[in-house]
């Protein structure tokens, strides 16, 4: 069994404005995250929010640092992309934890109980807010949406590992 642990927070007012790192937040069943977009109902996607689990997104912060030598151009040379993992636009950046892996299963947040709905594949309004590439250097590693399941303070630093029965 595996356990990681919450690298960094990150929440956004509204869509596009520049994601914020924050040392600790609420998660609330059916909102989101306290002062995030999707929470507030601002995000880009908020109409589609019932369709896709969009109350929380993780991002592993080892496929955000793999950016930087792992994406080519069409002639072969590495674009060298370099994100914060807060311009990965997704809310937790997790170290240690295989979020593919957590698709239709349940996980712990530190004190908070979320279940992975889908992978957050990068779309284009990522790489227009970014740089181009990171759509390709982030296919099936863009990330995971997230319902969360209990209300509680996610900080830095919580370990994250997988629901036991």
């Amino acid at each position: 069994m595996w356990q990681g642990s919450v690298a960094s927070l990150h929440i956004a007012p509204r869509a596009a404005a520049p994601m914020e790192s924050v040392q600790s937040v609420r998660a609330v069943p059916g909102r989101g995250l306290e002062g995030d977009r999707y929470f507030l109902g601002t995000g880009l996607y908020s109409p589609k929010a019932s369709h896709g689990g969009r109350e929380v997104t993780l991002v592993e912060a080892e496929a955000v640092a793999a950016l930087f030598d792992g994406v080519q151009n069409a002639e072969g040379h590495r674009l060298g992309i370099k994100l914060s993992a807060a311009e990965t636009r997704r809310n937790i950046a997790t170290s240690g934890v295989p979020l593919n892996h957590l698709v239709d299963r349940e996980f712990w947040v530190g004190p908070v109980r979320m279940v992975g709905t889908r992978l957050c594949e990068p779309c284009k309004h990522l790489e227009d807010l970014t740089q181009k590439g990171v759509m390709a250097g982030l296919i099936h590693r863009g990330g995971l949406r997230a319902r969360i399941l209990s209300e509680g303070v996610i900080r830095v630093g919580d370990l994250i590992h997988p629901k036991t029965d």
